[in-house]
């Protein structure tokens, strides 16, 4: 195809040169066949003067009429083709559709708050002069069919749901402007606005809102969303938040449920501060209370405080009371009343009922009444009467928040295998009520198969549990296995004998290696005892391990001074340390002095007042029997002897050194 400016050039072999002649320079330009289809060219306008006046010609070189030439024509003109408004007026063979890439781009460049740059020559001109950015676009409506037709319905949804995006994404870059105005970082506007979606929303609707006001119907989108924003003093308001420690989920959270009533927010953060809420927990204590918590007014929360300090709970428990269970604030005060009077009603008083909330405030407001009486309820089935069930609550709150069916039901049929009756349940339930807050899969199961490998019977294991339930509570790995490994290499304790050892002592678990077991151990050793006495000492008493040092030391000196006995005396009846020195060594150890008679530890100490005065009139008879020569007792003594001991006497002495 040969352009206009080729005819100007220097002639090609193929023509000879050419001469201009006006007026009509285009007339002999080419000359044309009837076997091939004309071309032509398109030239200045200035070429040819326009008379309006003159009638068309039929003349081939008259139907060229000579245009501005655009760039990228072609694709104008089918664009042009493709907006043009009204129905086909070939019903029959409709106008195609435009593509749905060009609409979009189409609506991209119509929506888009800052200008797209624009290669030179584009048909869609976004010029500094346009005041807005979709002046040299064409009009919204032409992007849509409205046909009528489903296909083309769900397309128009399509469309506008691509729309609301586009918006979303205007709304949310001058949502940044503002807060990059504010001093805010980037990355701390990216995160805070993936929670703002509900206040990006309501900025779009109050922008869309405000173009039906006078004052603001000339103005842009744009415009119109960047005073909202500004109105509303958001920027201002996350400075604030931020600035008492609310983190930006918080904050996000917080400014989408006041629903454009942002004062509200404020509000209520300075009156949790004023109950002592610390900023840590300003904001989880917002967000958690409920939907209805910025409606309410101080009035009515004050109500709930004042409410709740009556009843026990004081002042300055209050900020952690309510930063813990922030429900308490949602509900009105003849619910919170009911709750109150549920625990009041199984006998706690004011002061048990305060100590109750402070150590676990979720016990008052996270369950529902119906919950509550079934935990109460199983409860009672141990044989607790309801003030019993008050006192459990009172000490432990915690096991309302235990599970019936996943956590008690389980631990009771175990607990029932291990051979523990009904009553043991109920001793271990009112001296450790945790032990039913403790998982039984990864706590109590493995201890109690730890127990077994070392060698404790499984009466043993119900008879020990019954009796130190708090067993249950220690670490396995941190205090039970080091105390079983400290008795086998440190104390002596043969490894057949452990298990006795644990059996009869579970109480060792519960006292420290380093500032208790090991300070006896040294102790004992440093009386002369050896290791291996030490350990089967342990093993017949395990208690041993567990007696303060200041009341062995004077028991174990008026053993080896005052009663002048042997180191093998202790080592053979180690319960010796177990007898109170004043109430009974040393009354019974007079008692044989007087009467001159010398028995061993176990026969003087490990028995009754009443058997030890029959053990010693025993032994005075039979001196008697024999220094008389009576000795099968078939004579009667007619006098007592000064050596006689007096048994009215004896009666009367021991009577008061009774322990």
């Amino acid at each position: 195809m040969l352009s206009s400016s080729s005819l100007y050039s220097n002639p090609c072999p193929q023509f000879p040169p050419l001469h201009c002649c006006l007026p009509n320079p285009l007339s002999n330009v080419f000359h044309f066949t009837s076997t091939r289809k004309p071309i032509a060219t398109v030239a200045s306008a200035e070429l040819r003067p326009h008379n309006p006046t003159e009638k068309p010609s039929t003349d081939f070189s008259d139907h060229i009429r000579p245009e501005p030439r655009k760039h990228n024509s072609k694709s104008a003109s089918l664009l042009n083709h493709y907006l043009s408004s009204g129905e086909s007026p070939n019903p029959q063979n409709p106008e195609p559709p435009l593509p749905e890439d060009e609409r979009v781009k189409l609506l991209e460049l119509s929506l888009v708050r800052k200008r797209t740059p624009q290669f030179p020559g584009s048909i869609y001109v976004q010029s500094p002069s346009d005041f807005d950015v979709g002046s040299s676009l064409p009009p919204l409506q032409s992007l849509f069919r409205n046909r009528g037709d489903e296909f083309c319905a769900e397309d128009d949804r399509k469309m506008i749901r691509r729309a609301l995006e586009i918006r979303r994404k205007v709304t949310s870059e001058i949502f940044k402007e503002a807060m990059g105005k504010g001093k805010f970082g980037i990355t701390y506007t990216n995160n805070l606005l993936e929670w703002l979606s509900e206040f990006i929303d309501f900025v779009m609707i109050q922008a869309a809102s405000m173009k039906q006001s006078p004052e603001f119907a000339h103005l842009s989108f744009n415009v119109r969303a960047k005073t909202v924003i500004e109105d509303s003093n958001v920027v201002p308001l996350i400075r604030w938040l931020k600035h008492n420690s609310l983190s930006y989920p918080q904050i996000g959270k917080l400014i989408c449920m006041s629903r454009g009533k942002l004062e509200s927010i404020r509000r209520l953060v300075e009156w949790l501060k004023g109950i002592h809420v610390k900023g840590g927990y300003l904001g989880l204590t917002l967000t958690k209370a409920g939907g209805n918590i910025l409606e309410r007014s101080n009035e009515e929360l004050d109500e709930i405080v004042d409410y709740l300090e009556s009843n026990g709970v004081r002042m300055v428990w209050m900020g952690f009371v309510i930063s813990r269970c922030p429900y308490l604030l949602s509900y009105n005060m003849e619910e919170l009343k009911t709750r109150v009077e549920f625990f009041l009603n199984m006998g706690m008083n004011d002061k048990d009922f305060g100590t109750m909330v402070f150590d676990f405030p979720k016990v008052l407001g996270q369950y529902t009444f119906e919950d509550m009486n079934q935990k109460v309820n199983y409860l009672k089935e141990f044989g607790l009467e309801n003030e019993d069930v008050g006192k459990l609550l009172a000490y432990k709150p915690q096991l309302m928040n235990c599970s019936i069916e996943d956590k008690w039901k389980p631990l009771v049929k175990y607990f029932y295998y291990l051979g523990i009756s009904k009553d043991g349940l109920k001793r271990m339930l009112t001296i450790k009520p945790v032990v039913f807050c403790l998982d039984l899969e990864t706590i109590i199961v493995p201890k109690v198969q730890f127990f077994k490998d070392v060698g404790v019977r499984d009466d043993g294991i119900s008879n020990m549990l019954v009796k130190f339930p708090s067993l249950l509570t220690f670490s396995l790995y941190k205090k039970i296995r080091p105390v079983v490994i400290f008795l086998m290499t440190k104390a002596g304790v043969r490894e057949k004998d452990v298990g006795k050892v644990i059996a009869l002592g579970p109480e060792l678990f519960g006292y420290s290696i380093v500032h208790k077991l090991e300070v006896n151990l040294k102790y004992y050793l440093s009386l002369g005892i050896y290791t291996r006495n030490l350990g089967e000492m342990i093993t017949d008493f395990p208690m041993l391990l567990r007696y303060n040092i200041d009341i062995l030391r004077p028991k174990y000196q008026y053993l080896r001074r005052t009663m002048v006995r042997p180191l093998q005396d202790l080592i053979d009846f180690p319960r010796f340390f177990s007898y109170s020195l004043e109430g009974r060594i040393i009354p019974r150890h007079q008692v044989l002095v007087e009467n001159r008679i010398n028995i061993n530890l176990r026969s003087m100490l490990a028995c009754t007042d009443e058997e030890f005065k029959n053990k010693v009139a025993d032994i005075v008879e039979k001196r008697q029997r024999f220094e008389s020569g009576n000795i099968d007792g078939s004579l009667s003594i007619p006098h007592a002897t000064n050596d006689s001991i007096n048994s009215s006497g004896l009666d009367d002495f021991l009577s008061e050194n009774k322990e």
